[in-house]
């Protein structure tokens, strides 16, 4: 009988731990302040997209919407219809914009906020909130650092343009996927439309 309660009271703590684990770093408002800090107004714009910009996006890739990794935390997600862009203001002039997307890692769901110039440039990007277990070094500005000056043309892929954390591949992988994903909804939208 004993034996039976611990082993009850250890699965009880593990569900516990595991369901514990989400960390909010930065919530709506502060992550839209953090990436424009001297904007007069931040202007949001939802987009109807199409299914060709739906497909343009899917194409830089690996014709896939959410990125899916053996040994992590997946949920069946549909594409998205409708894209949400924040736009950084000053003097009614747009400066930047920022999109929030959110990404399977090893435990859970990352969710990442990423701000560029108006021309598709990383400018800034942080961490909102994770559930990982080991992480949360794809948070600190060593790790985004390396995110900030890519553009449509940047490869953003692990172990090419990007250095992976030791014991975080999948959350390495998962930021680099949210990085190209964002990068590719505002060219396929903002973008390419004037090429």
């Amino acid at each position: 009988m004993k034996r039976l309660t611990w082993l009850l009271v250890a699965f009880l703590l593990i569900a516990l731990v595991r369901t514990a684990g989400a960390v909010v770093l930065l919530n709506h408002e502060a992550a839209l302040k953090a990436m424009f800090p001297d904007a007069d107004k931040i202007v949001t714009e939802e987009v109807s997209l199409t299914p060709d910009q739906v497909t343009a996006v899917k194409s830089h890739l690996g014709d896939k919407w959410t990125l899916y990794q053996a040994g992590g935390q997946s949920e069946e997600e549909k594409e998205a219809d409708t894209a949400v862009f924040y736009f950084g203001t000053k003097a009614g002039e747009k400066t930047g914009v920022a999109l929030i997307e959110v990404q399977p890692g090893k435990w859970g769901p990352v969710k990442f906020i990423v701000a560029m110039d108006l021309a598709g440039k990383v400018k800034d990007l942080a961490v909102m909130s994770y559930v990982e277990q080991r992480g949360r070094p794809i948070s600190t500005k060593r790790f985004l650092g390396q995110f900030v000056g890519k553009t449509g043309k940047s490869q953003v892929t692990v172990g090419k343009d990007v250095d992976a954390i030791s014991g975080a591949t999948i959350s390495s992988r998962a930021t680099a996927f949210a990085i190209k994903k964002v990068i590719a909804l505002y060219d396929a939208v903002y973008l390419e439309p004037e090429k």
